[in-house]
């Protein structure tokens, strides 16, 4: 039998960061979790628990956003991957390889080892659904030995794609007539047959780096943690990373850039993002300035508008407005349907005198 993990409304989805985890705060892992608000607020998730896996299937009539950095690694190290199956609306996942989307009838593997944020977006009626299921990550190598590129998405239109869905979706709708070994089974067979259609996907599976690109990887990594600090410095990431400064400059040198450009490159862009989610609603300026590594808010707004032609300031109040102007007319759409039952309601026979000779 399935179990509600979540269920939010209008009424409590500010309530979704302290609850997306379950009743016992276990599932998935730490990380921001956001909805959009507007008229239509409807997200549910129920769980079916199968031995270690927890298949999943989250329904949606909003946006929805969520967010995993290394500072949410640092504090909960639960290292699950995910294997997500889109069946309406698409996600939008921005990882260390780039941005990855998957539209409904698409496959997709996130791990929550490696930072990123996602976007659930809704289709044209308003509809989100996906099935996924959480796996461990030290039982999944036992089908697939090489590393999964975190971020991978292909159509899921193969059959081993399709058939691994299908037992997956029978365990998830199973009312226990089936017993838990044979669900354990069937999972695990459904895993064996998706982890051989990787093995035979292209980009699927990790490439051997080669030791510049392992340093590079290391900097990024020390980077992305340390991004808040004001004193990050060239100096400590060499002294971190074990390579000398020259080789750090060297490095970034190979990739077009500088080790000043990449930080502040690197800051802006996640004050963009920031400032783009309803997360950064009921934060000043001068806190987002300081959060992602700014001495000085001043110094911040004057970078940020360099890049975006606007201030921080002028960026989230357009934002504000714009969503302000979509919930209103969302109201007026809704104010105009019911005049339009209304009116279909005072044209009924009965209006016209039923039964009357000019009717007959």
């Amino acid at each position: 039998m399935t179990e509600k993990l979540f269920a939010f409304d209008e009424r409590n989805y500010h309530e979704c960061q302290s609850t997306f985890r379950g009743e016992n705060n276990q599932e998935y892992y730490l990380g921001e979790y956001s909805i959009d608000g507007g008229s239509k607020i409807d997200v549910r998730a129920d769980k079916k628990a199968v031995g270690a896996y927890s298949i999943i299937r989250l329904q949606s009539r909003t946006n929805l956003s969520f967010r995993r950095t290394w500072s949410h690694i640092r504090e909960d190290a639960t290292d699950v991957t995910v294997l997500w199956f889109v069946k309406r609306g698409s996600l939008y996942i921005n990882h260390q390889a780039g941005t990855s989307i998957a539209h409904a009838g698409d496959f997709l593997v996130t791990k929550s080892m490696a930072p990123f944020s996602m976007e659930c977006r809704t289709d044209d009626q308003d509809l989100h659904e996906v099935l996924h299921i959480v796996v461990p990550s030290h039982i999944f190598r036992k089908f697939v030995s090489a590393e999964i590129n975190a971020g991978f998405c292909t159509s899921a239109k193969k059959r081993e794609f399709r058939i691994a869905e299908a037992m997956l979706t029978e365990v998830y709708d199973d009312s226990e007539e089936l017993s838990e070994r044979v669900e354990h089974i069937l999972v695990d067979n459904a895993l064996a047959v998706l982890a051989e259609r990787l093995k035979n996907c292209e980009d699927s599976l990790h490439e051997r780096q080669s030791l510049s690109q392992k340093r590079r990887q290391d900097v990024l990594r020390f980077i992305e943690i340390h991004l808040s600090d004001p004193k990050l410095s060239a100096e400590m990431v060499a002294q971190a990373c074990g390579i000398s400064r020259r080789y750090l400059s060297h490095l970034m040198r190979q990739h077009g850039t500088s080790f000043p450009t990449l930080i502040w490159d690197w800051r802006l862009k996640t004050a963009h993002e920031w400032l783009s989610s309803s997360m950064a609603d009921d934060i000043s300026i001068s806190e987002v300035a300081f959060r992602i590594g700014f001495k000085s808010p001043a110094h911040f707004s004057r970078l940020f508008k360099r890049v975006y032609k606007v201030s921080p300031r002028e960026y989230r109040n357009n934002r504000l407005a714009q969503r302000d102007a979509m919930k209103s007319e969302d109201a007026q759409s809704k104010d105009a349907k019911t005049m339009e039952t209304k009116s279909i309601k005072s044209m009924s026979p009965k209006y016209y005198g039923a039964g009357s000779s000019s009717l007959q």
